[in-house]
């Protein structure tokens, strides 16, 4: 009889001794012991050389290869990590990390060529890369002990066979997350942080004892993921439990030996198949789909000259990756990168457009960086995808087909039509699973957009887009899957991001190992390999009928986190603003400078550059406030940029079509003659308060143009009329209509009041708001608006997130120090202080204009806040509320190219989640018949809590930036009631023009031909019939070509959209100048989708071109207009500026100054000195101003009539600002008598002028 003894372990101590795994207190005697078969790093084999850059410069292998290096050797220390001392100061170098070049010579002993692999291992506890004698990346180094160490270099077989290999290593003293301080990761970075040389050694790996080490490993997960009761689980646990036993670490035999143990689990000579394990078994089982991935960030902990650097290193190591693991398939987004890794680094982008051709590395996203998709601009949302789409059509001749957002901090739900109109079908996210309140329902769904796009999503399950390709990865790709019951396949994004190099090759081989287990075992699931993003939507879709047995989500995808990023670092946010605007303005007036003159060349090549600046710095790390501080300087600097060009180029511009005008910051010569003018670059019509500065030699000829001097003499206020929309306005006087503003104190405090609206302010507290034409109080009795600041002290993320319960601490600030600043009649003012802490110190500007926001009919003015902030808080929050006498359970917060509703109550999670939610120009309260809405110039944070309005001004968090809106801040924003609920209201187009100054212009007598290009004075494209429709983008198409001998067809794209949510048909009226040979509809990209028809509509004598165009609620449309070649633009002879409306009133030769002075009782008439440019006015408005000035049929006008002119109200504003300027011009004045009417009765459809 045997005898046996029974030595079997309950099974939780069988799992707590499974411990073969590298390290620990058994390493003298378990695998590590045995992991490397030779080491060698005497100078005999191992030579060293470091140069230095100076300072924090990074230059390029040819320029450091060139320098003189010194000897060095294991265990130098070298850096800093930024130069100086410890600073949390954010005024720093824009790069992060000194580099540090080495030489490498290795010698191999020629014993070592029967090992299967030599290799250098290089640790500089940072990250390299490493690069062949001439130039050429060949992989990166990540240096410490994390998860995302990558040390190994395999040594060439060619380079072991000469016995000798020379290379050269770049070190940069940054780790995958920065160098933050005591290593807390969102910590300001340490600026003085020095890096050892752990490992220069030449070494031989025991390769067989690694992939045991492998094995053992992928049971070891099995064992700790899957349930107890599963038979895999069991057999896992006794395979490793096994190799423990067989394995010695003195026998190297015992290492085969139990490597066979592991094939219980994997299946017989699985190994064997390689990369055809995944040919294994019925494709149709596959339930898991595994892509290669390494999301850097485009900037974050450090700037974007790291980024650079990253970039190279994981993309090589990739390559190096592909040839090793022929299964292996990765992606990257950014259409950005892809210029840096051309610009910076040609020979790999060479092997990396090889690698796509063949298939293996894939290009993804479709935008020009993973963009936060909160704040930017509908244009600019359409830009980072045309813009991304463009270049990868560009270098790779493809496009992509998923958009690739994982990382934002929250999605518009503009996004599915924009990503649809930019050739793509499919869209994968995944940062919802950081959600904090409620767990987002869905995996895979249809994502339906605010207009009704939608577009198959998938939010992997695993809920990470840089898995590690563990068991546990690919098991929670099934069990955390939401949508079960529609689909069971999901997406796993493998690979260490942010410089951690992407996948690494243990990721690779447990990859395998998982699925020679799912082939041999059932209780796993199958994982693929080989394919592309691609190919699993179109897998999905196949299997879902194209996503119809798939839930629906409407809207937007709401982050319920990181809510305090629409506030943090508001100057960045501001310039981002500004920036989108200004771009859209040089658009529009070089195109418009385009068409008037030939050799005026479209400067589309320096309009992009400025473009991809704005599209870089929307990146999601950066516009939401969240890097650290050099991050900050690089984008600020990157504004002053824009600003610098984009301000040049529309100087060029308007050089052409105002010729010889001059911006009013640039004042012409003393003796040189003109008059203001103000270009409109928003396509709607205005009439607007600006205020002239008169400092300079043209100031006594600008103050003839003003209603209003300001007190202190400096500036003083112009009324600018601009009623025709889009070309230019002229300053004229108060209309009849118009009553004046006025500022002042009264018993209890001050007040601000014009003929529509009343504001009071007493104790510091705005106490009342009155709509006086409906003797409406809006805001309730016993409660008050204006500054309030919170505590704001989140759990962890500190620049990410305000929490909840910061609104628990309120403290109410008052304006203190109230004056009254300016009186009227045009404009009226207050100034106040406001007490803010010890350091801080704020002061606003609280103004009311004597007109309404819009020349809507009912319009009401709005009250504007006007505030400079020397900012040094810590961990606070201030915000400006108003508290409304309105009920709604929703309120209306402006997004890209639309509106999002969100509930003011707190009924559920849901709605308590969203207590700080993302706006751009307007957060809108209404109720049926009145509403009143918050404007913003600059801020996105807002909130609706009951009857309370909110806008976010600044945050004060210390990391990642310590010093982050520390300093000076200069911000307006402006409160705006309306008659109406907002449906009916004129806001989205009072914020519009809130955020859409007029370019002011001294425009001189002494012009050539004082030409106002005829494209001005008549607004080139206007939409009509539908008040819902906004024209956003005018600009010239992308595929026009721009030299001065080109001979092909320009072309000019228009982009237009619906704002208010419902159904239109809009009539777009083009220019009878614009000759047009052909009008589409065509995608973002500007690929062609209908040819509209063409209809001619002849207003005077000429034939404008007419397009008839239907939208449904919140549609973007893009028009492409062919103009024809061979006639291109009518020709004009240019308009003198004294040849305009006087020519046309008192006939050419009168005002060309031809005529003599009289003698006549009538004191003759001289043409008056009307030098300025105006538009063609309509034969209607001439003729009667022509009756008025005239005596009978007398050509001469009277010094001495008084008369009286009736006119209809829609002719009004035309012809009271001619007859304005006419009789200043005689020294006459309009006596206002709009309120006269017969039997005492006011009529609203005429106005009487005297």
């Amino acid at each position: 009889m045997d005898q046996r003894i029974d030595s079997r372990a309950p099974r939780t101590v069988q799992r707590s001794s499974l411990q073969l795994r590298p390290g620990g207190h058994f390493s003298d005697v378990n695998l590590s012991s045995v992991l490397f078969t030779q080491r060698l790093d005497d100078p005999k084999h191992v030579r060293l050389q470091v140069w230095s850059a100076p300072g924090r410069t990074k230059p390029s292998f040819e320029e450091a290869i060139k320098q003189k290096f010194k000897d060095a050797k294991k265990g130098d220390s070298f850096g800093p990590s930024c130069g100086g001392a410890h600073s949390k100061s954010r005024h720093l170098n824009s790069h992060l990390g000194t580099n540090h070049w080495w030489k490498v010579t290795v010698n191999i002993p020629a014993d070592w060529e029967k090992y299967e692999r030599v290799q250098f291992e290089f640790d500089p506890g940072c990250e390299a890369m490493i690069f062949t004698t001439d130039g050429n990346p060949v992989q990166a180094i990540t240096g410490g002990y994390g998860g995302d160490r990558r040390v190994e270099y395999i040594i060439p077989p060619e380079a072991r066979k000469a016995g000798v290999h020379e290379f050269v290593i770049e070190s940069s003293c940054n780790g995958m997350f920065g160098v933050p301080w005591n290593g807390d990761t969102i910590a300001p970075p340490d600026m003085n942080r020095y890096f050892s040389l752990a490992s220069a050694d030449l070494v031989v790996p025991n390769q067989e004892a690694w992939r045991l080490l492998w094995d053992f490993q992928t049971l070891r997960q099995i064992v700790d993921t899957l349930p107890g009761n599963s038979a895999l689980q069991n057999k896992a646990l006794v395979a490793a439990n096994q190799i423990m036993n067989v394995f010695k670490h003195d026998d190297a035999e015992s290492i085969p030996r139990a490597r066979k143990v592991a094939e219980a689990v994997f299946g017989e000579e699985w190994e064997k198949k390689g990369e055809r394990v995944y040919e294994v078994g019925d494709e149709k089982e596959v339930k898991v789909w595994a892509i290669g991935h390494c999301h850097i960030d485009t900037a974050w902990l450090w700037p974007y000259s790291v980024t650079q650097q990253k970039v190279a290193r994981s993309w090589a190591t990739q390559l190096d990756l592909m040839d090793r693991y022929p299964e292996h398939r990765f992606c990257a987004s950014s259409a950005q990168q892809y210029k840096w890794l051309e610009q910076l680094y040609p020979q790999l982008f060479e092997r990396l457009k090889a690698k796509i051709a063949s298939g293996q590395f894939h290009i993804i996203g479709g935008s020009w960086v993973e963009n936060d998709a909160n704040m930017p601009s509908g244009e600019a949302l359409a830009r980072q995808f045309i813009f991304g789409q463009r270049y990868f059509q560009s270098r790779f001749g493809k496009r992509c087909n998923t958009a690739w957002l994982p990382d934002s901090f929250g999605l518009t739900g503009a996004l599915p039509q924009l990503i649809r109109g930019a050739g793509m079908d499919y869209f994968f996210t995944q940062k919802l699973s950081w959600n904090n309140i409620n767990v987002f329902p869905h995996s895979t769904f249809n994502w339906i957009g605010l207009d009704g796009t939608q577009t198959l999503c998938h939010m992997t399950p695993v809920d990470t887009y840089t898995a590690q390709a563990t068991v546990g990865d690919v098991r929670k790709a099934t069990t955390n899957h939401k949508n079960l019951e529609s689909t069971d396949t999901a997406l796993l994004v493998f690979g260490n991001g942010d410089g951690g190099g992407g996948p690494l090759a243990p990721m690779l081989e447990n990859l395998r190992r998982i699925r020679a287990t799912a082939n041999n075992s059932r209780d796993i699931t199958p994982v693929s390999m080989g394919h592309t993003v691609e190919e699993f939507f179109e897998d999905l879709a196949k299997h879902t009928r194209q996503g119809a047995t798939l839930p629906n989500w409407h809207g937007e995808l709401y982050l319920e986190f990181h809510r305090g990023t629409y506030t943090s670092h508001g100057s960045i946010k501001k310039g981002k603003r500004k920036s989108e605007i200004l771009l859209r303005d040089v658009e529009h007036v070089a195109t418009l400078a385009s068409m008037v003159k030939e050799d005026y060349l479209y400067p589309k090549k320096r309009i992009d550059d400025a473009w991809e600046k704005v599209l870089l710095n929307q990146f999601h790390d950066v516009l939401p406030g969240s890097a650290i501080g050099m991050v900050y300087e690089d984008a600020e600097k990157l504004y002053t940029e824009i600003a610098r060009e984009g301000k040049s180029i529309l100087e060029e511009a308007f050089g052409v079509l105002l010729e010889k005008s001059v911006h009013l910051n640039e004042p012409p010569k003393a003796t040189s003659k003109g008059r203001l003018v103000a270009v409109n670059t928003v396509c709607a019509p205005r009439r607007e308060v600006v205020q002239v500065p008169l400092g300079g030699p043209a100031a006594s000829r600008l103050r003839s143009e003003l209603v209003q001097v300001a007190k202190d003499g400096k500036s003083g206020y112009a009324l600018m009329d601009a009623s025709q929309g889009s070309g230019v306005a002229f300053a004229t006087g108060m209309f009849a209509d118009i009553s004046p503003a006025a500022a002042g104190r009264y018993d209890g405090g001050f007040f601000l009041k014009n003929s529509n609206i009343e504001m009071k302010i007493e104790d510091g507290r705005i106490v009342s708001l009155v709509d006086l034409e409906l003797g409406r109080e809006l805001i309730p009795q016993g409660q008050t608006g204006g500054l309030v600041i919170f505590e704001d002290r989140p759990a962890y993320w500190d620049a990410w997130d305000t929490e909840i319960y910061s609104l628990e601490t309120p403290t109410y600030l008052k304006f203190a120090n109230i004056k009254v600043a300016e009186t009227g009649p045009m404009r009226a003012s207050l100034r106040a202080e406001v007490k803010i802490g010890s350091a801080t110190s704020f002061s606003v500007t609280i103004s009311l204009d004597a007109i309404p926001a819009t020349l809507k009919k009912n319009s009401r003015s709005f009250v504007r806040f006007d505030a400079e902030v020397d900012w040094h808080q810590r961990h606070e929050f201030l915000k400006f509320e108003i508290p409304l006498n309105i009920k709604n359970d929703n309120a209306t917060f402006e997004t890209q190219f639309g509106f999002v509703s969100r509930p003011t109550h707190k009924n559920t999670t849901l709605d308590m989640a969203k207590f700080e939610v993302p706006g751009h120009k307007y957060a809108d309260l209404s109720e049926y018949g009145y509403g009143v809405a918050i404007l913003s110039e600059s801020k996105y944070g807002f909130a609706a809590s009951g009857n309370v309005l909110r806008i976010s001004l600044l945050r004060a968090a210390t990391g990642p930036d310590a010093e982050q809106d520390q300093g000076f801040h200069k911000f307006s924003w402006a409160v705006a009631p309306h008659l109406g609920h907002f449906l009916e209201s004129d806001i989205p187009i009072a914020a519009y023009l809130f955020n859409s100054p007029l370019h002011l212009r001294h425009v001189p007598d002494s012009a050539a031909g004082g030409n106002v290009a005829s494209l001005l004075r008549k607004a080139p494209f206007i939409v009509e019939n539908a008040p819902n429709v906004h024209l956003e983008t005018i600009k010239r198409g992308d595929d026009d070509t721009f030299s001065q001998n080109s001979k092909t067809a320009r072309s000019i794209v228009l982009r237009l959209y619906e704002a208010y949510g419902g159904h239109a048909r809009a009539s777009l009226r083009i220019t009878s100048q614009l000759q047009i040979s052909k009008a589409s509809l065509v995608n973002l990209l500007e690929e062609e989708l209908e040819v509209l028809e063409k209809c001619t509509n002849k207003d005077e004598s000429d034939e404008d071109t007419v397009l008839t165009i239907d939208f449904r609620g919140f549609q973007v449309v893009t028009v492409k207009l062919v103009l024809d070649s061979a006639k291109g633009m009518k020709r004009y002879k240019p308009s003198l500026m004294n040849h305009g409306i006087l020519a046309q009133v008192f006939g050419e030769e009168r005002c060309l100054g031809k005529n003599k002075d009289t003698d006549s009782d009538d004191g003759g008439y001289t043409c008056p000195e009307m030098h300025r440019p105006q538009r063609q006015h309509t034969p209607t408005v001439v003729q009667t101003i022509r009756r008025f000035c005239f005596k009978d049929s007398c050509s001469t006008p009277t010094h001495r009539r008084i008369g009286t002119l009736s006119l209809d109200a829609a002719l009004e504003s035309e012809a009271a600002g001619v007859l304005h300027h006419f009789f200043r011009r005689e020294g006459r004045r309009i006596v206002r008598g709009g309120l006269a009417h017969p039997e005492g009765r006011r009529s609203r459809s005429r106005r009487e002028y005297t």
